[in-house]
């Protein structure tokens, strides 16, 4: 601004209440404005001058009807991770931080929810005259999903849900805006072994669930996938019994032993000591082989196998056979010691009948002298 000889500046900030991006949006060239001047420095020859502060604050204006939880429309001015400054009238801002953006647990930023020009209508959450600060929220023009969640989501209901986030231990998925869940790694397959869920699934997939519990204290449900299906282990114990015979193929080797992939889909796992083969080499991977049951444990559901134990129990039976075999010959045998048995009975008894005899001879014998 030419002062008459002298230049001031109007700091864009002081040109409005308002936000403004460039200074061409309030003044021209060449036009002549009255001005308040906010600051002189004689050291520098600097004028610092303001155009907003002839005119009352607009904060000084607000409706003072205007209260928490009333609805009001505004324009996006201003936006940043943590949320978008809305202009509801001149020089009048509020604030809707993300989280007030959505029902969903989900923190993201402001711009996957909003854009600078966005005409948005909210609902205020604080409203502080003093300090000329406001807080608004849009998720609040929608119902909270969780008040009615028993009845659309109860326990035992399916629906289809957005994969969000994977931990060790499980899988974090979105049902809808608000409403999230848990899918523990254990309840993703009845067969598989899954040491990560990103063996199973990926960010961003549609997958299947069954609610199994509900937490309304932290917002979550417990999600099953596996669930949806019928338990297979039910059937898998009457066909893997245990000394049943089945063709693996050794899928994973490692120092603790191997992962066998059997029928059905279904996996076994053996020690090192029962991978060995008849002629004395391990099992290589990729291998078909047939292997014995030695373990059934439907709870676990673990199956362990052995190769090894079907060439050692059919050594086992053989050398049972010749046992057998070698025996019968000794149980033949058995009548001739029965027929000594007899011979010594009928010796004995001869002997008593002779001695009776001849004390009879001696008593006659008597008689007679």
């Amino acid at each position: 601004m030419d002062l008459g000889g002298v230049d001031g500046l109007i700091h864009i900030t002081d040109l409005s209440w308002g936000r403004i991006s460039h200074p061409s949006e309030i003044v021209e060239l060449d036009q002549k404005l009255n001005v308040v001047i906010l600051d002189f420095d004689d050291d520098k020859k600097r004028i610092a001058l303001g155009l907003k502060q002839l005119t009352p604050h607009p904060w000084d204006n607000l409706d003072e009807k205007l209260k928490v939880g009333d609805k009001v429309k505004g324009k996006v001015v201003v936006i940043a991770d943590y949320g978008a400054f809305v202009e509801i009238a001149t020089g009048v801002e509020g604030l809707i931080h993300v989280s007030e953006m959505s029902w969903s647990q989900h923190l993201r930023s402001a711009q996957d929810f909003l854009r600078v020009g966005d005409e948005v209508e909210a609902s205020i959450l604080t409203l502080d005259r003093d300090e000329r600060k406001m807080s608004l929220g849009i998720k609040q023009l929608k119902s909270d999903p969780w008040e009615n969640i028993d009845t659309l989501y109860g326990v035992g209901s399916k629906h289809k849900a957005t994969v969000r986030n994977f931990t060790n231990f499980g899988v974090f998925v979105e049902i809808t805006e608000g409403v999230d869940g848990l899918i523990h790694i254990s309840d993703l397959s009845w067969t598989k072994k899954i040491k990560h869920p990103s063996e199973f699934t990926a960010i961003g997939d549609e997958i299947q669930v069954v609610v199994l519990d509900i937490d309304k204290e932290n917002r979550r449900l417990s999600l099953g996938h596996k669930q949806l299906e019928e338990n297979p282990w039910d059937v898998f114990e009457t066909i893997f019994t245990t000394d049943s015979i089945h063709e693996g193929t050794v899928v994973e080797l490692m120092d603790k032993g191997a992962v066998i992939a059997l029928p059905y889909g279904v996996e076994g796992f053996a020690t090192p000591r029962h991978l060995v083969k008849e002629d004395g080499t391990s099992v290589k991977q990729d291998e078909k082989l047939d292997f014995k049951v030695i373990e059934f444990n439907k709870s676990a559901k673990r199956i362990i196998v052995s190769h090894s134990r079907i060439a050692e129990d059919e050594k086992r039976s053989e050398e049972n056979a010749k046992r057998k075999a070698q025996a019968r010959p000794g149980k033949k045998a058995a009548p001739a010691a029965e027929t000594t048995l007899n011979i010594e009975k009928t010796t004995l008894g001869d002997i008593s009948e002779l001695a009776a005899l001849k004390t009879q001879m001696e008593e006659n014998e008597k008689k007679d002298k």
